[in-house]
């Protein structure tokens, strides 16, 4: 099945035993046991596209020394091997997999399925997004390559996976921040709320390592961001203190706007009587690039 036939099928379409399979919410009993399999552990082998790349050693071994007491209650999915008969791929349950092996168990129940390598990678970003304690960084990265790689949009994200849309935006917008910052969140020195305050910010890597090394909180950062901000606005756009309870849509596309052009936006809307945009640039090629923007579609 082609790239292009799997992003006009939508999500979900052909994955819904597949995602029953998933649930571990479910009692493991519940799972037809005719479609189980034992494997001996060592013809298993990991997906070298797994989207998710650390796993917390700690949970790790929390998990193993269950698996060693009780077992390996829920099978991994698998499939065969692409290039060797002999062995499985995982689909998902690489965590399981791990600590069994930490566990020192010789043998896992599977449930053996034919997928395509893209429908591999599809389930497994979609595993990973319902089950796995991701951090922020790693839930964009995974929204986007669903949106990327299978043409998905964020309100059939935003259905499928049980998540409002707002909640997707949001993550993707951190995704427009520079790397340094994205690592910060990755490692837990920023959360999410501090990073998507930084989106508008004039120079974020330097504000984020104040924050840290000051211990601010979102509050605290989002005033530190609309300070800096306000200063490089002209003395009669500078927003009062009554501009800054501003409905959540509006700071929504604020953002979102400030993070296209890389400069801060600020919108004024005065309910149905219209409003202004102002555009804060910090020097003369952020103007060229902003007027080569707006004048794009002008020929």
């Amino acid at each position: 099945m082609t790239d292009n036939k799997l992003a006009k099928r939508g999500l979900g379409r052909g994955l819904s035993a597949l995602m029953a399979d998933l649930d571990l919410d479910g009692p493991p009993e519940a799972k037809s046991v005719k479609d189980r399999t034992l494997v001996p552990i060592e013809q298993i082998i990991a997906n070298p596209d797994q989207p998710r790349r650390s796993f917390d050693p700690a949970a790790l071994q929390e998990l193993a020394d269950s698996l060693r007491q009780r077992g390996v209650l829920q099978p991994l999915i698998v499939r065969k091997h692409p290039g060797d008969d002999s062995l499985y791929q995982i689909v998902a349950g690489e965590r399981r997999w791990r600590a069994a092996q930490m566990a020192q168990l010789h043998e896992l129940p599977v449930i053996v399925r034919d997928l395509s390598d893209t429908e591999v990678l599809e389930v497994a970003i979609i595993e990973n997004i319902q089950r796995a304690d991701l951090n922020a960084i790693e839930e964009a990265s995974s929204f986007r390559q669903l949106m990327d790689r299978f043409g998905h949009t964020q309100e059939k994200l935003a259905e499928a996976l049980n998540k409002s849309r707002s909640h997707i935006a949001n993550l993707l917008r951190l995704l427009t921040l520079p790397d340094p910052i994205q690592d910060h969140v990755k490692e837990g020195r920023l959360s999410a709320g501090h990073a998507r305050a930084l989106i508008t910010a004039d120079n974020p890597i330097a504000l984020a390592r104040k924050i840290i090394d000051n211990g601010l909180s979102v509050r605290e950062t989002e005033n530190l961001v609309r300070q800096k901000s306000d200063l490089n606005l002209p003395k009669t756009t500078r927003k009062s203190g009554k501009n800054n309870d501003k409905d959540a849509d509006t700071r929504a596309l604020e953002a979102d706007l400030s993070a296209q052009l890389k400069m801060p936006v600020i919108i004024d809307h005065d309910g149905q009587k219209g409003g202004t945009v102002t555009i804060a640039y910090g020097d003369l090629d952020q103007l060229d690039r902003l007027c080569q923007l707006l004048g794009r579609n002008s020929a």
